[in-house]
């Protein structure tokens, strides 16, 4: 039986929640303090912003990072479901339901994931009336499997842990042969993935540079953006930015254990959310500046050092950074941020910045999802002590320069051409569809339609 279709906001939005009807942003904004998690009005909350219209950001301390240029991290925890990867779900989701490929009551979704996708897939999903189900690796940390059900969705584990995803797509393909009412919302290939992050993301960073400019920090212009890849949704922001600054650098992160793009290589390894061992259909590789690898078992170490008591104490005693900015640092990261800051660490050590120069990042989520990993990480490596701490901060956030690709045309070229075997020979795109993403106008295109769907969601919600 068909159901009243639920929508939430545009993506304009989004970017600017105070254009949201005052009524229904008051009361998402009071569901977000009642904790009032599972009602859908919390969809309105899907933003970069928070009720007194500020940013998300953080500055890392110059006394961690050892540069003296300043690094900026979008935090992702106050988002609904404590990652940012719920604007991805929620885009994927929305642009469906206004084209009428979807529709609530009668098709069930499936989102393909290593993690942060899937439990924003198990968010939206439920919340816009769909049946939705979870396919990723067994691998993962066992919170991802508890959020997802928490939320009201199903899973599915496949073999393997987070550059394992043919198993994933093979699963997704299963349960759509199997049953007709199943739509596969693959974040690796749709669109909205890649607009919530130009547009949403994006823009954002531009206002956050503009707003550090007028408090006397940075020289008002973005250096470098700087993400490590999962869906190759992210690093899209780094287009929209490119657009205003003309010579902003966008750089790739990978893992050292599964350097795809660096090396056409794979592997396993457990920087969470990031290294899927192929090339996504919606990263536009012709655009990024440089690829950078990190080791998986430095940024966990990392992670160790900004979140355990140990570690923290070596930030207060011999860094003397402010209790308080310890504290809320504690909160703010999981694996895959620690990977963005040692990228943007390294960014500002090659190509030489300066005090006058801001590098943004992304934190996707947070310490809530990686106890789990910490309690590993000391039963193998022990606690985090004095001594250890030093050499943690010395050798993981004073990166070596090495693992370091910059671009040229012959390499975009290749890093291009590795989208064949994963889309063309194995996902059913053609050879016709994939050298037409090579083309600017294809992503100008994509770019337009965020003006297209707002009149859609406007159109069909009413107001």
């Amino acid at each position: 039986m068909v159901k009243q279709m639920v929508f939430g906001p545009t993506f304009e939005e989004m970017l600017n929640p105070a254009k949201i009807k005052g009524t229904i942003r008051k009361n998402a904004i009071e569901a977000k303090k009642k904790k009032d998690a599972l009602n859908p009005i919390n969809l309105y909350n899907i933003t970069w912003v928070n009720e007194h219209n500020e940013p998300y950001y953080f500055m890392l301390p110059k006394q961690l990072t050892g540069t003296k240029t300043t690094i900026v991290i979008l935090y992702g925890k106050e988002f609904p479901t404590g990652s940012h990867k719920v604007g991805a779900t929620y885009s994927c989701a929305i642009e469906k339901q206004v084209h009428r490929e979807i529709e609530p009551g009668i098709h069930k979704l499936v989102w393909p994931s290593t993690g942060n996708y899937g439990i924003g897939g198990a968010y939206v999903g439920p919340r816009m009336g769909y049946q939705s189900i979870v396919i990723l690796p067994e691998l993962m940390s066992k919170e991802r499997f508890e959020l997802i059900k928490r939320y009201g969705a199903e899973y599915i584990k496949t073999p393997g842990c987070e550059s394992n995803v043919k198993e994933i797509y093979d699963k997704a393909d299963e349960l759509a042969r199997k049953d007709k009412k199943v739509r596969v919302l693959n974040q690796f290939a749709e669109f909205g993935n890649y607009r919530f992050h130009y547009y949403v993301t994006g823009n954002t960073i531009l206002r956050v540079v503009k707003e550090l400019k007028e408090r006397g920090i940075g020289n008002g212009r973005v250096s470098a953006f700087v993400s490590a890849m999962g869906s190759g949704g992210t690093i899209a922001a780094g287009e929209r930015i490119k657009q205003e600054f003309y010579e902003a650098k966008t750089i790739g992160l990978e893992p050292i254990q599964c350097p795809t793009i660096f090396l056409n290589g794979f592997g396993g390894h457990d920087i969470q959310g990031i290294g899927d061992k192929h090339v996504t259909w919606i990263h536009n590789v012709m655009m990024m500046d440089a690829i950078m690898c990190v080791d998986d078992i430095e940024c966990k170490r990392g992670l160790q050092l900004v979140s355990e008591p140990g570690g923290m104490e070596y930030l207060s005693t011999e860094l003397r950074i402010p209790k308080k900015t310890i504290e809320f640092m504690s909160t703010l990261f999981g694996i895959s941020g620690i990977c963005n800051i040692i990228g943007a660490i390294k960014t500002a050590k090659y190509y030489e910045m300066d005090e006058d120069e801001v590098i943004f990042t992304v934190a996707t989520d947070s310490i809530d999802r990686y106890y789990s990993v910490l309690a590993d990480m000391r039963k193998n490596f022990g606690k985090i002590d004095k001594a250890s701490a030093r050499a943690v901060h010395q050798t993981v956030f004073n990166p070596k320069l090495d693992w370091i690709e910059e671009a040229t045309f012959q390499r975009r070229k290749r890093w291009f051409n590795l989208k064949y075997y994963t889309w063309v020979e194995q996902r059913g795109k053609s050879v016709e569809e994939l050298v037409e993403t090579r083309k600017p106008e294809f992503w100008l295109k994509q770019q337009r339609m965020v003006r297209e769907i707002d009149e859609k969601i406007v159109e069909m919600r009413g107001f």
